[in-house]
């Protein structure tokens, strides 16, 4: 019985590792929803860490399947048979693998946050080509692909907006758009608006 509840003590920490190693782009989601969108960012600090993070969670997880399916010692074996009591659900494998499978969710949400924003559909306009200007920004704070669908879905809520390409690993964001209908400082403040921060609008690729 006592390595039941060991065993659960380890899932409970897997469980608490998986989300914190995904924090970072869980919150922009959470965010989104509330409809406080300048929170984002506010656990960006943690991704650094994410690579001790998943380690962690993948061997307490590991170490709670150990627990479980082990073979007992003949002590455990007399001690059940003392107690006589049936392990609740809350200690059962059926609980354990629940908890793994979440785990897992919680380590891969990185890879498929960005479902959570839907891109808006515009309507196909003409557009002349001098009017279209095309523009890099630096932008800090971006840790995962959820994060860049965030800054795309809030720049593409602006007039004008053509096409807009975020990159977390290039910590940039790259916006096409029609300068008869808005601006760069929109387009800036827009960035800003999801608690990701605009340090450098100089990158001009064309105008």
């Amino acid at each position: 019985m006592e390595t039941g509840k060991t065993s659960n003590k380890v899932a409970y920490a897997g469980i608490l590792t998986a989300i914190a190693a995904s924090i970072c782009c869980i919150t922009p989601v959470l965010a989104l929803i509330a409809g406080t969108t300048g929170i984002a960012s506010t656990f960006s600090w943690v991704e650094p860490f994410r690579p001790y993070l998943i380690g962690i969670t993948i061997f307490v997880l590991v170490f709670a399947w150990y627990q479980k399916l082990r073979p007992k010692t003949q002590e455990e074996i007399d001690c059940a048979c003392e107690d006589d009591v049936k392990p609740s659900f809350w200690q059962s494998k059926s609980f354990l693998l629940i908890v793994t499978v979440f785990a897992g969710l919680m380590l891969a949400f990185p890879y498929y946050s960005n479902l959570f924003y839907a891109q808006p559909s515009k309507d196909v306009i003409y557009v002349s080509q001098s009017n279209i200007v095309k523009y890099t920004f630096t932008v800090e704070g971006m840790t995962c692909a959820g994060c860049e669908a965030h800054v795309e879905s809030e720049v593409n809520k602006l007039d004008g907006i053509l096409s807009v390409k975020a990159s977390y690993e290039g910590a940039n964001t790259v916006v096409e758009y029609d300068k008869t209908k808005t601006d760069l400082a929109a387009i800036q403040k827009a960035i800003n608006s999801t608690g990701y921060k605009v340090i450098d609008g100089e990158n001009k690729e064309n105008e």
